[in-house]
């Protein structure tokens, strides 16, 4: 789990002393990390309240919530996840919708496997890097094969000749990213912001009917207080939402 924490300590007015700032603790997916970063420094400067990122798989974020990790705010790259802390009474109220998301194929920016169209995602030998099982994006990536392999110019077995090319399953997405960016696979499903936030990769392209559009929802979590439900409200705000949108992120669906 990556840990990033905004901002510094405030002074006490009068008093050289140092006393900690007030804090929210933000369990982040890590497709949010660049977005959340400057969400963070924004939010700071506006209330003075410093926000706490931690990084992870919204799916290891919210395993770590079920068993008491400390948090105010759950932000998951979907509903699902964010739901089912809800069901279990760990949140305080429902999930939001704050952000939306759309899938991009990424190969390496040199693209030493040719790869020039979604076709070639089923050629026989090709390394696909993907995220666990449990991964939102892989739930999307499944969906946006399914897509591709309705499409009447799919190749023939499209989707068990993809799924024939699975060479690894990542911790995140933003781990899937990095192996492609140093050329361990030649090709992978991941958010369009997370192709946007790399310079290593190059895109092919992804029919736009196909596409497959994901939905970031935001929860309170329980016993959090009244600074997270103002958190939660402020990623609605026209502030955080030209930020999101600057990142390359969708409205809420």
């Amino acid at each position: 789990m990556i840990r990033v924490t905004l901002v510094t300590a405030v002074l006490l007015a009068g008093c050289g002393e140092s006393s900690p700032a007030p804090s929210i603790t933000v369990f982040a997916a890590a497709s949010l990390r660049d977005a959340f970063e400057e969400l963070g420094t924004a939010y700071t400067a506006e209330t003075g309240i410093e926000v706490v990122l931690s990084l992870d798989a919204s799916s290891a974020l919210r395993a770590q919530i079920e068993v008491g990790a400390p948090a105010d705010v759950f932000a998951s790259a979907d509903l699902v996840n964010a739901q089912i802390l809800v069901a279990a009474g760990l949140t305080e109220g429902a999930a939001r919708a704050f952000a939306g998301n759309g899938l991009a194929i990424i190969v390496p920016a040199d693209n030493p496997a040719g790869i020039d169209a979604w076709t070639a995602l089923a050629t026989d030998g090709l390394r696909i890097i993907a995220a666990g099982e449990d991964v939102p994006i892989t739930r999307y990536a499944d969906k946006l094969v399914d897509n591709l392999a309705a499409r009447p110019d799919a190749p023939a077995g499209f989707a068990d000749g993809y799924a024939a090319n699975l060479a690894s399953r990542e911790d995140n997405v933003r781990a899937v990213v990095a192996k492609i960016e140093i050329g361990e696979g030649d090709a992978g499903i991941v958010y369009e912001t997370d192709a946007m936030s790399s310079d290593e990769v190059a895109t092919v392209a992804v029919p736009m009917e196909a596409n497959v559009v994901a939905e970031y929802a935001a929860v309170i979590l329980a016993d959090a207080g009244p600074a997270a439900a103002a958190f939660t409200s402020w990623l609605l705000e026209d502030d955080a939402q030209r930020i999101l949108a600057d990142r390359g992120f969708r409205s809420p669906p």
